[in-house]
Protein backbone atom coordinates (compact mmCIF):
# COMPACT_ATOMS: atom_id res chain seq x y z
CA UNK A 1 0.00 0.00 0.00
CA UNK A 2 1.09 3.36 -0.84
CA UNK A 3 2.35 5.40 2.23
CA UNK A 4 0.04 8.74 2.18
CA UNK A 5 1.85 12.06 1.85
CA UNK A 6 2.38 13.20 5.65
CA UNK A 7 1.58 16.28 6.84
CA UNK A 8 1.46 18.60 10.58
CA UNK A 9 -0.33 21.77 10.87
CA UNK A 10 3.16 23.64 10.71
CA UNK A 11 3.93 21.72 7.30
CA UNK A 12 0.61 22.89 6.03
CA UNK A 13 0.46 26.26 6.44
CA UNK A 14 4.54 26.21 4.97
CA UNK A 15 3.10 24.72 2.04
CA UNK A 16 0.33 26.82 1.37
CA UNK A 17 2.31 30.25 1.78
CA UNK A 18 4.94 28.78 -0.59
CA UNK A 19 5.14 25.76 -2.07
CA UNK A 20 8.78 26.02 -3.40
CA UNK A 21 10.21 26.89 0.09
CA UNK A 22 8.37 24.37 1.35
CA UNK A 23 9.72 21.68 -0.89
CA UNK A 24 13.24 23.26 -1.15
CA UNK A 25 13.66 23.02 2.59
CA UNK A 26 11.01 20.43 4.07
CA UNK A 27 11.36 18.15 1.52
CA UNK A 28 15.00 18.19 -0.19
CA UNK A 29 16.11 19.74 3.10
CA UNK A 30 18.48 22.12 0.73
CA UNK A 31 18.47 24.64 3.29
CA UNK A 32 18.20 25.37 6.73
CA UNK A 33 15.57 27.74 8.76
CA UNK A 34 17.92 29.30 10.74
CA UNK A 35 17.19 29.44 14.42
CA UNK A 36 16.72 33.11 15.59
CA UNK A 37 16.76 34.16 19.50
CA UNK A 38 12.82 34.20 19.40
CA UNK A 39 12.88 30.45 18.60
CA UNK A 40 14.77 29.20 20.96
CA UNK A 41 13.34 31.52 23.78
CA UNK A 42 10.11 29.97 22.67
CA UNK A 43 11.47 26.40 22.78
CA UNK A 44 13.10 27.00 25.90
CA UNK A 45 9.74 28.39 27.48
CA UNK A 46 7.95 25.12 26.35
CA UNK A 47 10.35 23.23 28.04
CA UNK A 48 10.27 25.04 31.43
CA UNK A 49 6.71 24.98 31.01
CA UNK A 50 6.30 20.55 30.12
CA UNK A 51 9.02 20.55 33.54
CA UNK A 52 6.72 22.20 35.68
CA UNK A 53 3.61 20.58 34.91
CA UNK A 54 5.17 17.33 34.48
CA UNK A 55 7.50 16.84 37.50
CA UNK A 56 6.52 20.13 39.77
CA UNK A 57 10.59 21.27 38.63
CA UNK A 58 10.40 25.23 39.90
CA UNK A 59 10.44 27.55 36.61
CA UNK A 60 13.66 29.73 35.88
CA UNK A 61 13.74 33.08 36.95
CA UNK A 62 13.24 34.60 33.24
CA UNK A 63 9.64 32.33 32.96
CA UNK A 64 8.61 32.59 36.67
CA UNK A 65 5.97 35.03 34.95
CA UNK A 66 4.14 32.53 33.16
CA UNK A 67 3.71 30.63 36.79
CA UNK A 68 0.40 32.22 37.65
CA UNK A 69 -1.16 31.11 33.94
CA UNK A 70 0.02 27.72 34.64
CA UNK A 71 -1.12 27.15 38.47
CA UNK A 72 -4.50 28.30 37.03
CA UNK A 73 -4.29 25.73 34.22
CA UNK A 74 -3.22 23.18 37.19
CA UNK A 75 -6.40 24.07 39.22
CA UNK A 76 -8.67 22.82 36.31
CA UNK A 77 -10.04 19.32 36.67
CA UNK A 78 -9.09 16.80 34.65
CA UNK A 79 -6.10 14.88 33.34
CA UNK A 80 -2.59 16.82 32.98
CA UNK A 81 -0.90 15.73 29.76
CA UNK A 82 1.87 18.05 29.15
CA UNK A 83 3.59 17.87 25.04
CA UNK A 84 0.75 15.14 24.32
CA UNK A 85 2.03 13.40 20.75
CA UNK A 86 -1.32 12.94 18.96
CA UNK A 87 -1.51 10.78 15.47
CA UNK A 88 -3.86 9.77 12.91
CA UNK A 89 -4.00 7.34 10.14
CA UNK A 90 -5.37 8.71 6.66
CA UNK A 91 -8.67 7.02 7.90
CA UNK A 92 -8.82 9.14 10.97
CA UNK A 93 -8.01 6.06 13.27
CA UNK A 94 -5.68 6.90 16.18
CA UNK A 95 -1.82 5.68 15.83
CA UNK A 96 1.29 6.37 17.40
CA UNK A 97 3.61 9.12 17.29
CA UNK A 98 6.11 7.82 15.21
CA UNK A 99 3.70 4.84 13.38
CA UNK A 100 5.39 4.63 9.95
CA UNK A 101 1.62 4.64 8.55
CA UNK A 102 0.53 8.19 10.18
CA UNK A 103 -0.81 11.01 7.82
CA UNK A 104 -1.22 13.81 10.04
CA UNK A 105 0.08 14.68 13.92
CA UNK A 106 0.64 17.07 16.10
CA UNK A 107 1.56 18.01 19.90
CA UNK A 108 -0.24 19.63 22.34
CA UNK A 109 1.37 22.03 24.46
CA UNK A 110 -0.87 20.76 27.04
CA UNK A 111 -4.21 18.63 27.00
CA UNK A 112 -6.74 18.44 29.84
CA UNK A 113 -9.29 15.62 29.67
CA UNK A 114 -11.72 15.45 32.39
CA UNK A 115 -12.89 12.36 32.11
CA UNK A 116 -16.45 12.89 34.36
CA UNK A 117 -17.52 16.14 32.16
CA UNK A 118 -16.98 14.52 29.00
CA UNK A 119 -14.98 17.67 27.97
CA UNK A 120 -10.89 18.75 27.21
CA UNK A 121 -8.97 21.62 27.36
CA UNK A 122 -6.33 22.34 24.56
CA UNK A 123 -3.53 24.97 25.34
CA UNK A 124 -0.72 26.36 23.46
CA UNK A 125 1.49 28.83 24.38
CA UNK A 126 3.12 31.79 22.31
CA UNK A 127 5.82 33.73 23.06
CA UNK A 128 5.04 35.98 19.77
CA UNK A 129 2.92 39.00 18.74
CA UNK A 130 -0.81 38.34 19.38
CA UNK A 131 -1.84 39.82 16.18
CA UNK A 132 -2.60 37.59 14.09
CA UNK A 133 -3.55 34.92 15.94
CA UNK A 134 -4.02 31.10 13.84
CA UNK A 135 -6.70 30.04 15.06
CA UNK A 136 -6.36 26.83 12.72
CA UNK A 137 -4.14 25.09 15.16
CA UNK A 138 -6.91 25.00 17.62
CA UNK A 139 -9.33 22.99 15.28
CA UNK A 140 -6.83 20.07 14.47
CA UNK A 141 -5.68 19.89 17.64
CA UNK A 142 -9.34 19.68 18.89
CA UNK A 143 -10.39 17.37 15.85
CA UNK A 144 -7.39 14.81 16.90
CA UNK A 145 -8.54 15.14 20.77
CA UNK A 146 -11.67 13.79 19.74
CA UNK A 147 -10.28 10.73 17.46
CA UNK A 148 -7.92 9.70 20.41
CA UNK A 149 -10.20 9.90 23.41
CA UNK A 150 -13.84 9.05 21.89
CA UNK A 151 -15.55 9.39 24.67
CA UNK A 152 -15.42 13.67 24.78
CA UNK A 153 -17.85 15.74 23.86
CA UNK A 154 -16.37 18.90 23.55
CA UNK A 155 -13.20 20.72 23.22
CA UNK A 156 -12.14 23.82 24.83
CA UNK A 157 -8.79 24.97 23.02
CA UNK A 158 -6.53 28.57 23.24
CA UNK A 159 -3.42 30.20 21.99
CA UNK A 160 -2.43 32.08 25.42
CA UNK A 161 0.24 34.75 24.19
CA UNK A 162 1.66 34.67 27.72
CA UNK A 163 4.06 37.31 27.07
CA UNK A 164 1.39 39.67 25.33
CA UNK A 165 -0.79 38.55 28.18
CA UNK A 166 -3.89 37.80 25.71
CA UNK A 167 -5.82 35.08 24.65
CA UNK A 168 -7.73 33.30 21.59
CA UNK A 169 -10.77 30.42 22.50
CA UNK A 170 -11.81 28.34 20.25
CA UNK A 171 -14.51 25.46 21.32
CA UNK A 172 -15.73 22.27 19.14
CA UNK A 173 -18.17 19.93 19.61
CA UNK A 174 -18.91 16.26 17.67
CA UNK A 175 -21.26 18.01 15.87
CA UNK A 176 -18.53 19.83 14.12
CA UNK A 177 -16.09 17.32 13.41
CA UNK A 178 -17.37 16.40 9.59
CA UNK A 179 -17.32 19.90 8.08
CA UNK A 180 -14.17 20.89 9.70
CA UNK A 181 -12.52 17.37 8.46
CA UNK A 182 -13.65 18.00 4.78
CA UNK A 183 -12.01 21.36 5.20
CA UNK A 184 -8.60 19.98 5.86
CA UNK A 185 -9.14 17.19 3.30
CA UNK A 186 -9.27 19.71 0.76
CA UNK A 187 -6.19 21.99 1.27
CA UNK A 188 -3.95 18.43 1.68
CA UNK A 189 -5.29 17.07 -1.37
CA UNK A 190 -3.45 20.25 -2.53
CA UNK A 191 -0.46 19.32 -1.10
CA UNK A 192 -1.15 16.02 -2.32
CA UNK A 193 -1.50 17.30 -6.17
CA UNK A 194 2.07 18.92 -5.41
CA UNK A 195 3.79 15.57 -4.33
CA UNK A 196 2.24 13.66 -7.33
CA UNK A 197 2.85 16.06 -10.17
CA UNK A 198 6.73 17.11 -8.51
CA UNK A 199 5.27 20.71 -9.00
CA UNK A 200 6.52 23.49 -6.81
CA UNK A 201 5.40 26.91 -7.55
CA UNK A 202 6.66 29.84 -5.81
CA UNK A 203 4.79 32.38 -4.10
CA UNK A 204 6.73 35.48 -4.20
CA UNK A 205 5.82 37.75 -1.25
CA UNK A 206 7.71 40.95 0.51
CA UNK A 207 8.73 38.66 2.71
CA UNK A 208 11.43 36.51 0.60
CA UNK A 209 14.19 38.71 1.69
CA UNK A 210 13.80 36.62 4.91
CA UNK A 211 13.28 32.88 3.08
CA UNK A 212 16.15 30.85 3.70
CA UNK A 213 15.91 29.80 -0.12
CA UNK A 214 18.82 31.54 -1.54
CA UNK A 215 18.59 29.94 -5.14
CA UNK A 216 14.92 30.95 -5.88
CA UNK A 217 14.69 33.82 -8.25
CA UNK A 218 12.40 35.81 -6.15
CA UNK A 219 14.81 35.91 -3.14
CA UNK A 220 17.08 39.52 -3.09
CA UNK A 221 20.29 37.66 -2.08
CA UNK A 222 19.68 35.50 -4.95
Amino acid sequence: MTKPVTWSHSGLKDFEGCARRYHEVRVLKNFLTQETEQMRYGTELHEAAELFVKEDKPLPPEFEFIKPTLDALLSKPGRKLPEHEMALKEDLSPCAFKDPAFWVRGIADLLIVDDDNLTAKVVDYKTGNDKYPDRDQLILMSLMVFQHFPHIRQVDSALLFVVKESIVKHRMTRDDIESAWWQYRLRVSKLVASVSNNVWHPNPTPLCGWCPVKSCEFNPKH
